[in-house]
């Protein structure tokens, strides 16, 4: 079983950055695909970016955060980051941050990210 615990959220007018962590416990980090998605109010979770354990690390992002968020991830902490630079009021949702790997599938609580404008 692998726990997921997000931190870094909180509240920051548009156009400011906030960096979102996510610790892992229990499995071996080094092996999972990391996923960081987002769920606001009244909508569907959709997906944000994603970090491979294979290739160097590959990356992918969703096109409305293309160039603006950066995923990365340190697997000797065992935890993996979102730097979210040039917020927009529409980033405001709940993160979540999911760890895939053989025979894992597990999700953090969340993190709330608030943008004003």
């Amino acid at each position: 079983q692998v726990q997921l615990v997000e931190s870094g959220g909180g509240l920051v007018q548009a156009g400011g950055s906030l960096r979102l962590s996510c610790a892992a416990s229990g499995g071996t980090f080094s092996r999972y695909t990391m996923t960081w998605f987002r769920q606001d109010a009244g909508k569907e979770r959709e997906f944000v970016a994603h970090i491979s354990w294979f290739g160097g690390g590959s990356t992918g992002y969703a096109d409305s955060v293309k160039g603006r968020f950066i995923i990365s991830r340190d697997n000797a902490k065992n935890t993996v980051y979102l730097q979210m630079n040039s917020l927009k009021p529409e980033d405001t949702a709940v993160y979540y941050c999911n760890a895939v790997g053989p025979g894992i599938d597990s999700w953090g609580q969340g993190t709330q990210v608030t943008v004003s404008s």
